[in-house]
């Protein structure tokens, strides 16, 4: 069986195209159009206060065509954030160029931009990005890679997943593309509130916009939202989906919960491929707490163990310092008793109960040069549970953000 991509669920074309805004030479203008009659979709967005143009024009057009989104339109290599009354005119521009090859209304175009912030876009060469991507849709694997490698800025290679369900005799696709390296700590949300993070996600099931929109939110909880590579929300981020309808099958009922398994797979697939792929990483590093008081508790743990620069610098260093990971724990506001948790570092326990526990420092050591570290806290507290991806923390981060800008 072929391999799945993002344009195997029904009724999708797009394309990738290079148009000069990335100073290499690689596609660097995105099309996702969906050949539906009658498609819903759903979006979250950064919580960001600084809201980047293609967002806030974004948001209007969800609503405004009451989430009846037939195109997605994304360039690299500039942000268009900060940007002012322009920068909205310029994302409305997109807009407009991609209804024109798209088929489809203004209002019916969502639009992203990913890349460096402050600077004005490149009309001219966006302009004419759009219209070449209109001229290179089609359907094919290679179609879908294209448009991959359109939203990628300093990732070192494209992310994807997909899977297939049945309901009945029928079969249900759905999948998904992303771009996240740096500038990566997502905080997504339905309602206006944060390298940027972006995920497209098409799926040839008819889902009605709220129940999409409840299991969008939700699916992004567990993923998207549990990433981290520096905790910087992005003015760009987005999440969205696109619902064909065009294998026929209806969700609803008993099909949701399916339906809902699916899209967690393939977006928590997409979020551990960013923590992967962070800047200058050398492993993923997986935070567990358990048996914390709430999910709240346990969330906002995990998230300062992850993000604490001297956890992740020790794990770059295969060190198992796990006293910054019980500060960190410590720190992070919510309830806490070091007295009751236990802490290991690739399955080997190192503090019990308030205490150090004997351990080879060598043994433990060799086991973090692994490609995953995990670290888990258990706290004794309540049963709640929370998972958060990173990455360790090495020189090239530094040399890659120190030079972004030059």
């Amino acid at each position: 069986m072929a391999e799945l991509h993002l344009l195997s669920p029904r009724g999708f074309r797009a394309a990738g195209v290079y148009a000069g805004i990335k100073t290499k030479q690689a596609p660097d203008v995105g099309l996702l159009v969906c050949d539906a009659p009658s498609p819903t979709a759903a979006a979250v967005f950064t919580t960001n206060r600084v809201i980047a143009a293609p967002v806030k024009v974004g948001r209007e057009h969800l609503a405004e065509s009451g989430g009846r989104i037939r195109a997605v339109v994304v360039n690299a290599g500039n942000a268009n954030a900060c940007t002012g009354r322009r920068g909205d005119k310029d994302a409305r521009r997109m807009c407009q160029f991609a209804a024109g090859v798209a088929g489809c209304q203004e209002w019916e175009v969502l639009p992203s931009s990913t890349g460096i912030i402050g600077h004005m876009l490149p009309m001219d060469k966006v302009e004419h990005g759009i219209v070449d991507a209109g001229q290179n849709l089609g359907d094919s694997a290679e179609h879908a890679l294209l448009f991959a490698d359109a939203i990628l800025t300093t990732d070192t290679r494209r992310k994807a997943a997909a899977v297939q369900f049945k309901v009945g005799r029928q079969t249900v696709t759905l999948a998904g593309v992303c771009k996240g390296s740096g500038m990566i700590g997502p905080r997504l949300s339905l309602k206006p509130k944060q390298a940027t993070m972006l995920a497209y996600l098409t799926t040839d099931a008819k889902v009605p916009r709220a129940l999409l929109s409840s299991l969008l939110q939700e699916a992004s909880d567990e993923s998207f939202n549990a990433v981290t590579v520096d905790d910087h929300a992005s003015t760009n981020d987005t999440a969205a989906i696109i619902a064909s309808g065009e294998s026929g099958v209806a969700i609803g009922g008993r099909e949701a919960r399916k339906f809902a398994e699916a899209l967690n797979e393939v977006c928590r697939s997409l979020a551990y491929q960013i923590a992967a792929d962070g800047e200058g990483a050398t492993k993923v590093v997986v935070v567990r707490v358990r048996g914390a008081t709430s999910e709240h508790a346990a969330r906002t743990m995990a998230r300062a163990i992850a993000n604490s620069p001297l956890v992740k610098c020790a794990m770059n260093g295969n060190d198992p310092n796990w006293g910054r990971i019980v500060s960190a724990a410590g720190f992070s506001g919510v309830e806490f008793d070091p007295g009751k948790c236990t802490l290991t570092l690739q399955g080997t326990t190192v503090f019990r109960n308030g205490q150090p526990v004997p351990f080879d420092d060598a043994t433990v050591s060799e086991s973090l040069r692994a490609s995953e570290v995990v670290a888990e806290l258990t706290c004794r507290l309540g049963k709640a549970d929370a998972t958060v991806w990173t990455c360790d923390l090495s020189k090239d981060y530094v040399t890659i953000n120190a030079d972004y800008h030059t």
